[in-house]
């Protein structure tokens, strides 16, 4: 290489890896998004264990993708995936970034999927339990369906995903949908917190301690999707990635605020009133449905994307409830049901990498492994050591009996 290309390729990978590591601190930031978003969503006495397992999920989704999860998704020796400052051992040819920024991006993915559990699974469900489920989910289940998809690799030696036609830019199916399938499964184990559901079948609204903290959370996980979103264009040291990077940031922007309008009309043609936790989840609901597919829609397409979102979200929260699915924060709806959503989507406006039959293919192939193989798992931790908290506990909140401090001790219990 003469001096002159080094020199470019040099600034290039310098540019490429600085931009990685701030997008993958965008998306590291949507953690405490979570953590504010379903700690306004629950009751202030279960306020300490949701945290607790909002923090403790990220450490560990960070150890067991270190340990094994990279591996698994992108292949090599369990265990022995070392990563240099060249690249991955064992790599045919250099990286043009750094490879420890690409893991680094990586895992704050990984933790983003756990996050979801998490909130679906509020107050009732034994903080152990929770992490020995976050050890497989983020070790081995979730690198599995991700080495099928982004890792390229063969779906149990049959057929690769994208051959299909499938085509998911930064993880509305891989993701999101991932997390609210492994949700679902823990939420029909646990069954509904005590109270939810009346005798008559009628539902019986558990409103949030804080909605003030949901909605910081909700801007918190607004601001990281621009890294979630943006950061998997892999590049901006060129003309043509950085307006690609551009476009998925003014897309991403467009498709929250749509969301956000939608589920907000949405409530008050339904319920007659402007229902702030609707508005918060269809904000969220525009944003997975765009993040399958942020580089190609046009600004108005990209809006028109995430209203439909906001709207779906909306009926979706609904129906589950019906069907008595108690699921706090509406995780599954606005991850698992819009993310569905935002994989069909992508081939209206990018029909050439993508086709409507690799996408349900694909979204297949990702809800039944992830929601089977979470299933067996929580069945396992039940048999094992039980999943749900007592009635005594889960009336008393389980912040003093999982964790044994309140979140706000100067309330006092009437």
């Amino acid at each position: 290489m003469i001096p002159m290309e080094n020199e470019i390729f040099e600034l290039s990978y310098a540019l490429d890896t600085f931009y990685f590591l701030v997008c993958g601190a965008l998306v590291m930031w949507m953690a405490a998004g979570f953590a504010m978003l379903e700690a306004g969503l629950v009751r202030s006495k279960n306020t300490t264990e949701i945290l607790t397992k909002n923090v403790a999920l990220f450490a560990i989704a960070c150890v067991m993708y270190m340990v094994c999860g990279y591996a698994i998704m992108y292949g090599g020796d369990i265990f022995l995936s070392t990563i240099t400052g060249d690249g991955v051992a064992g790599a045919d040819e250099p990286a043009t970034y750094a490879p420890s920024a690409d893991f680094y991006f990586q895992v704050v993915f990984v933790a983003t999927a756990m996050s979801i559990v998490s909130g679906a699974v509020a107050e009732r469900m034994k903080l152990w339990a929770f992490l020995a489920f976050a050890v497989v989910m983020t070790g081995f289940i979730y690198p599995m369906e991700g080495s099928w998809t982004w890792g390229g690799n063969a779906v149990f030696g049959m057929y690769t995903l994208g051959d299909l036609g499938f085509l998911d830019f930064a993880g509305s199916g891989i993701v999101h949908m991932a997390g609210a399938a492994a949700a679902l499964a823990g939420v029909l184990l646990l069954g509904p917190r005590a109270g939810k559901y009346r005798a008559d079948g009628s539902v019986n609204a558990i409103p949030g301690a804080n909605l003030p903290l949901a909605t910081l959370g909700t801007f918190i996980l607004w601001l990281g999707w621009f890294g979630f979103n943006g950061g998997s264009v892999l590049a901006t040291a060129s003309v043509e990635s950085a307006n690609a990077v551009a476009v998925v940031f003014m897309n991403t922007n467009g498709a929250a605020a749509g969301g956000l309008i939608g589920a907000l009309l949405t409530a008050r043609l339904m319920f007659g009133k402007a229902d702030l936790t609707m508005a918060l989840n269809g904000a969220l609901a525009g944003l997975v449905a765009i993040t399958a597919g942020p580089d190609t829609p046009s600004a108005l397409q990209a809006v028109i994307f995430g209203a439909i979102g906001g709207v779906l979200v909306v009926f979706s929260i609904i129906t589950l409830d019906k069907f008595k699915i108690d699921d706090p924060v509406g995780a599954i709806s606005v991850h698992g049901v819009v993310g569905l959503l935002g994989l069909l989507l992508v081939p209206v406006t990018n029909g050439e990498n993508s086709s409507f039959s690799g996408q349900l293919i694909g979204a297949a192939t990702i809800f039944f492994w992830v929601f089977i193989t979470s299933f067996i798992v929580f069945f396992i931790i039940k048999t094992i050591m039980g999943i749900r908290v007592s009635e005594e506990e889960e009336y008393e909140g389980v912040d003093l009996s999982e964790c044994g401090l309140e979140a706000y001790p100067e309330f006092v219990n009437t």
